[in-house]
């Protein structure tokens, strides 16, 4: 059975929260690894610059899944509205006669 309304409204928004959640780690644990670096400068910058990539790569990976869900939460808005239209087409005919 379809989705309603509420329910993709919900799914958006868990997907918006988690993303959410998951930029605030990534920022506290950066700071972290700044601070508690035992290495070198350059070694610490090098070490920032990979976890940086990590962090950028993850964030685009997750853009594409919450991009490929809306795509999908958006189709699946349309084909309620389009069974909506449909169910209420019967019922006008209905009516009619």
């Amino acid at each position: 059975m379809s989705q309603s309304i509420d329910e993709v409204d919900e799914q958006r928004d868990d997907i918006v929260g988690r993303l959410a959640w998951f930029l605030t780690g990534a920022m506290i644990g950066a700071t972290v690894a700044i601070l508690y670096a035992p290495k070198s400068g350059k070694d610490t910058r090098k070490y920032i610059s990979d976890r940086a990539q990590q962090g950028k790569q993850a964030v685009s990976d997750t853009s594409k899944d919450i991009l490929d869900s809306s795509k999908e939460m958006f189709e699946r808005g349309r084909k309620l509205v389009d069974e909506a239209a449909d169910l209420f087409d019967r019922a006008r005919k209905m009516v009619k006669g």
